[in-house]
C-alpha cells in the first residue's frame, strides 16, 4: 500500500480507554515493578499524550481501547521523568493494521537513483506523524527486546538536537564527549560482530545506523536492559543519565521479591 495516499485518507476515530484498559496495559513484563505513584504518572502522562496528539486509523486499521492505552503508556515511559514536552513539534500517530511498505528513491554510490520498497513497522517522520503498526504492538514489551512504540518514539527524541544520529538533546549534568565515549565504540563493535556473522542478544538491526543503534538499545534499555547491560554497560550507563531512569535496578528488585520471573 501507498503510504503517502493512505496518511490522507479520511480518518477514523479511536475508541477511548477504560480502566481495565489501563489495567491491562500497565501488567505487560514492561512495566513490572514500578509501584503507585509511577504507575499513577505514567499513567498520567499517557492521557496527556492522547489529548496533544491526533491518533489516525488508516487501511481500514481497528485499534481497540486496549491498543490506545498500551501505545500511550509505552509512549510515555522514556519521558516518565522528562515530561511530555520532550515530544513537542509534532502531532500525529497514523495507526496501521499491519506492516506495511514504505517506497523512496534511494541513491547508490555510483549516483545511480533506484526505486525501493522496505517493509516497515513503524517509521518516524521528522516534524511529521510517526507510524506505527498493531500487529507488531502486540509482541511488544513481554521481556524480549522489542517495543516498536519505544523504538519510534527514541527516533523522536533523537530528532530533538535537529537530526537523526543517536544524539538526543542532552542535560547540563551529560557531555556530548561521554556519550560519544561510550557509543562511538559501542556502535563500531556491535557492526564488526555482526558483520562477522556472529549470533548477537541485541537485534542486528542496530547496526544499520547510529539512530537505529539509539532505538533498537533503547528498546533493550527498557525491556531487557541485562542483554544491555552485558553486551555494552557504559552505554546503559548514559542511557540511565539520559532518561533519568534505572530499569535494571526496578525488575531486580521486584524479581527478587515474591514474583516468578518474566
Amino acid at each position: 500500500m501507498n503510504l503517502l495516499r493512505t496518511l490522507f485518507a479520511k480518518p477514523q476515530p479511536v475508541p477511548s480507554p477504560v480502566a481495565a484498559d489501563w489495567e491491562a496495559a500497565l501488567d505487560l513484563p514492561l512495566f513490572a515493578g514500578f509501584g503507585d505513584d509511577d504507575r499513577g504518572r505514567l499513567r498520567r502522562l499517557a492521557e496527556q499524550l492522547l489529548a496533544d496528539k491526533a491518533f489516525t486509523p488508516v487501511a481500514e486499521a481497528t485499534p481497540s481501547g486496549g491498543d490506545i492505552a498500551g501505545i500511550a503508556l509505552r509512549a510515555a515511559l522514556p519521558i516518565l521523568r522528562l515530561g511530555v514536552s520532550w515530544y513537542q513539534g509534532w502531532h500525529e500517530v497514523v495507526l496501521y493494521p499491519a506492516q506495511f511498505i514504505h517506497a523512496a528513491d534511494e541513491m547508490d554510490e555510483h549516483g545511480v537513483v533506484h526505486a525501493m520498497h522496505h517493509v516497515r513497522s513503524g517509521e518516524a517522520w521528522a516534524g511529521g506523524p510517526l507510524i506505527l503498526s498493531l500487529d507488531d504492538l502486540q509482541w511488544s514489551g513481554h521481556g524480549q527486546g522489542y517495543d516498536v512504540v519505544i523504538h519510534e518514539f527514541a527516533h523522536k527524541l533523537d530528532m530533538g538536537n535537529g537530526g537523526v544520529n543517536g544524539l538526543p538533546p542532552l542535560h547540563g549534568d551529560m557531555g556530548v564527549e561521554d556519550w560519544a565515549a561510550a557509543f562511538n565504540p559501542a556502535y563500531q563493535d556491535f557492526r564488526r560482530r555482526v558483520a562477522a556473522g556472529e549470533d548477537t542478544e541485541i537485534d542486528p538491526y542496530a547496526g544499520e545506523s547510529p539512530a537505529e543503534f539509539f532505538a533498537v538499545l533503547t528498546e533493550y534499555f527498557f525491556d531487557l536492559p541485562e542483554a544491555l547491560i552485558e553486551a555494552y554497560p557504559a552505554v546503559y550507563e548514559q542511557m540511565r543519565r539520559f532518561y533519568r531512569q534505572d530499569p535494571m535496578e526496578r525488575f531486580g528488585a521486584y524479581f527478587s521479591g515474591n514474583h516468578a520471573p518474566r
